[in-house]
């Protein structure tokens, strides 16, 4: 078995080119081949294609790819489709060759209270660095992997606990910049560290002793405060069924929604970031950079032709309301005609026409 493979591959020199290019590339590789395999016969075909020959990792259709991943397996998930390019873009030297010099510049950070063994983990988390998110909304961000190798200290029981939350917290793009999306093709998910790290360096005050038996003792009052909390108003879109509809759902599953939609027969719209997080985390430590985030799904589903976004989470689809103006000024775009609802309501609403 064998696959046909259209590769559009990225080609850039610091020393000649004053922009990055792309050239395509119709290839054949048989069933075992690896992500490297890929790489030499676009080689062959046009001398001027550079990779690095240690230290392989590549994006493929936007994910961190390293050099030994089954072709196969891309091919599975990605299509036959596939555009490469380096790690990181704006630090090609020489086509998928980088400037990785911030990968132990962000060690450095952490290195007065490491180990070798911690050293020697922190290298196997060169991937990891170059699939962090923020980096692509921040170039200054220190990267994921130094946060992972940093709770992977202080659990293991270091006694420089203070010094390493400040070594990642005292940066101009840290901890408290960091919303963990996996990039990695292989998916690894740190959510769980990055949030305990979070609450480390800036622990939530519980409630006093005072405050622990008024709670205590008020269910009644609690009881009649929910009593009078107001229930969401439904919203409904006007001629629904007439308009370009997408869905964006952050982590979560959209078939569900994405079936619903083909199933009424109305225009569904696919977008790059609808799968992206939105920045909620981060609002109150970084609101410029979760703007941002939120700006660029938004723009994103805008350019792609929507004109009636459905958002999964209600707390995320209030974050896009609220700051709606602020963040067409932050993407510097206007999104006119742009019309978000819930997911609960677009589901109501959708039963309600086909009854």
């Amino acid at each position: 078995m064998s696959y046909k493979l259209e590769i559009r591959a990225f080609f850039f020199n610091a020393e000649t080119d004053y922009l990055p290019y792309y050239k395509n590339f119709n290839i054949k590789v048989d069933a075992n081949a690896t992500a490297k395999d890929l790489l030499v016969p676009i080689q062959e075909e046009n001398e001027n294609f550079s990779f690095p020959k240690q230290k392989l990792v590549m994006k493929i259709n936007g994910l961190v790819v390293d050099a030994k991943q089954p072709v196969s397996a891309l091919v599975e998930r990605l299509g036959t489709s596939l555009q490469i390019d380096p790690v990181s873009s704006y630090r090609s030297k020489d086509g998928l060759k980088i400037n990785d010099n911030d990968f132990m510049e962000s060690f450095e950070l952490l290195a007065p209270y490491a180990s070798e063994a911690d050293l020697k983990y922190y290298k196997t988390l060169y991937a990891l660095h170059y699939a962090s998110e923020t980096e692509n909304f921040d170039r200054e961000y220190i990267g994921d992997a130094v946060l992972v190798i940093a709770h992977k200290m202080i659990t293991e029981g270091s006694e420089h606990t203070e010094a390493i939350l400040d070594a990642i917290t005292s940066v101009n793009s840290g901890l408290f910049d960091c919303e963990y999306e996996n990039n990695l093709f292989n998916a690894q998910d740190h959510t769980a560290a990055i949030d305990e790290l979070k609450a480390m360096a800036k622990p939530e005050e519980g409630p006093s002793l005072c405050a622990q038996l008024i709670a205590r003792f008020s269910k009644k009052e609690e009881k009649e405060v929910e009593a009078v909390v107001q229930k969401r108003a439904v919203e409904t879109i006007e001629n629904l069924e007439e308009k370009q509809v997408a869905h964006y759902h952050g982590l979560t599953s959209h078939d569900a929604m994405h079936k619903l939609i083909g199933e009424m027969g109305m225009k569904g719209v696919h977008f790059s970031r609808a799968g992206k997080l939105s920045g909620l985390s981060i609002l109150e430590d970084n609101k410029d950079l979760a703007l941002n985030k939120a700006g660029a799904i938004l723009l994103d589903a805008y350019d792609s032709g929507t004109e009636v976004l459905v958002v999964e989470d209600i707390d995320v689809l209030d974050m896009f309301k609220t700051n709606f103006s602020s963040i067409e000024k932050t993407i510097g775009r206007k999104m006119i005609g742009l019309e978000l609802i819930a997911a609960e309501d677009f589901v109501s609403q959708v039963n309600s026409i086909a009854a």
